[in-house]
C-alpha cells in the first residue's frame, strides 16, 4: 500500500506523540490510577467499548481458541481479556512504548495463560490470517481518503469478522471538535479525524462485509461508533 506523504506525515506524528508525551497521557488513562475529571471520563468511555466487543464475542460463544487480531492494541485494553477468555490473540501497535506496557500489562495478569503475541506494527504492515479482526479508536489517526484503502487491507487479514470502531462525524460532533481546536495543547499533538457511518459502511461493504451489530458509546468527552461486519452466509446472499 502506497502511502501519501500526508499520511506518511500523519504516521510519523502518530509514532512519536505515542512514544513520548502521548504514552505517558494514555496509559494512565487505560489504567487504574488516578486521573483527572477528564482522564477519567475517557478511560470509562474507552472500556465501554471494550466491554460491548466482549458482549458481543461472548454472545457468541466461540472466544475459546478463536484467532483474534488487535490491530492497533495500546497497553492490550481489548488484547488481554481476550486472552483470558481463551482467544489466540495477536496484538500489534505503532508504538513501542506501548507495545511494551501491553506486554507487561500481560504477563502480570495472564499468569499461567497463554500470552498474546504483541509486535510493533502499524495497521499497514500487518499480515496474517484471523477469524476476526478488531481495530477500536484507530481509524480516528486516518484521514477519510485513506479510511478505505485501511478497511480494504484489514479486510484481507479478517476470515469472518470485522469490527472496527470510529468516531463519527455528525453535526453535533463536528461542533464540539471544531470547539476543541480553540485549546491547543500536549493531547492536541495528533490530527483527529471525524468519519460520516454511511462511508464507513460502504468501504465495508465493498469489502464483501455486511453490519451485523451496531453500538454507540458516548460520554461528556468520549464518543466512538462501533460496527461489526461478517460475511454474508449464502441464504443471506
Amino acid at each position: 500500500m502506497t502511502l501519501t506523504n500526508e499520511r506518511a506525515d500523519d504516521k510519523t506524528v502518530v509514532r512519536d506523540y505515542f512514544n513520548d508525551t502521548g504514552f505517558d497521557r494514555w496509559q494512565r488513562i487505560y489504567g487504574d490510577g488516578e486521573v483527572n475529571k477528564v482522564q477519567l471520563d475517557i478511560r470509562k468511555g474507552h472500556q465501554k467499548t471494550v466491554d460491548t466487543v466482549m458482549e458481543w464475542l461472548k454472545a457468541d460463544g466461540i472466544l475459546a481458541g478463536l484467532t483474534c487480531c488487535d490491530a492497533g492494541c495500546g497497553v492490550g485494553s481489548l488484547a488481554i481479556p481476550l486472552a483470558e477468555a481463551g482467544a489466540k490473540v495477536y496484538a500489534s501497535d505503532i508504538s513501542a512504548k506501548m507495545v511494551e506496557e501491553a506486554r507487561r500489562r500481560a504477563a502480570a495478569v495472564l499468569e499461567g495463560q497463554h500470552l498474546p503475541t504483541f509486535e510493533v506494527k502499524d495497521l499497514e504492515e500487518l499480515q496474517g490470517h484471523y477469524h476476526t479482526v478488531i481495530c477500536l479508536d484507530v481509524l480516528i489517526h486516518y484521514p477519510q481518503e485513506q479510511v478505505q484503502g485501511m478497511i480494504t487491507h484489514l479486510s484481507s487479514l479478517a476470515e469472518s469478522r470485522l469490527i472496527l470502531s470510529f468516531a463519527p462525524k455528525t453535526p453535533c460532533y463536528s461542533l464540539l471538535k471544531k470547539i476543541g481546536e480553540f485549546f491547543p495543547g500536549p493531547s492536541k499533538t495528533t490530527r483527529a479525524y471525524l468519519h460520516r457511518e454511511a462511508d464507513i459502511v460502504a468501504a465495508l461493504e465493498s469489502n464483501g462485509w455486511q453490519v451485523e451489530r451496531r453500538a454507540m458509546t458516548k460520554t461528556q468527552f468520549y464518543f466512538s461508533r462501533l460496527l461489526e461486519a461478517v460475511r454474508p452466509t449464502a441464504q443471506d446472499a
